[in-house]
């Protein structure tokens, strides 16, 4: 494996195992982009800006016992002609009201000196605008 795919690999492991967050691979100035027409579809930068806007109230939507975390890894790809790695992977955890929420995500991250500078992600926006919706955070 070449070094970014194994950072990325290795962050998704931890994650996975409950071990470590994948945010520890951000960068401070990473520009996040998600797509389609999801509630929270756009484009944030910096770092800060995804994890208080996106991440920390989506994880507050799930139980301490079982967050959304990554229970398959489909595969993790990389270009090294332009530092991206590629990673779809289905995520699961039991929201806080008691259901079971599951996603197939891919996302495309871009990587400079080890960390992800430039994030798109893919994901189905219907299930997510539910989520959203109906699971106060």
């Amino acid at each position: 494996m070449t070094a970014n795919r194994e950072i990325v690999a290795d962050a998704f492991a931890a994650w996975s195992a409950g071990t470590g967050g994948i945010t520890g691979i951000f960068a401070e100035d990473m520009r996040w982009e998600i797509t389609g027409r999801s509630r929270a579809a756009g484009t944030y930068h910096p770092a800060r800006q995804f994890v208080d806007e996106v991440l920390t109230p989506f994880d507050a939507r799930f139980t301490a016992e079982d967050p959304f975390r990554p229970v398959l890894i489909r595969g993790i790809h990389e270009d090294p002609s332009t530092d991206t790695v590629i990673v779809a992977w289905n995520g699961a955890g039991t929201t806080t009201i008691g259901t079971t929420f599951t996603d197939t995500v891919a996302w495309f991250l871009r990587m400079r000196n080890g960390k992800v500078v430039e994030g798109t992600a893919f994901f189905d926006s219907t299930a997510f605008n539910e989520l959203w919706q109906d699971v106060p955070a």
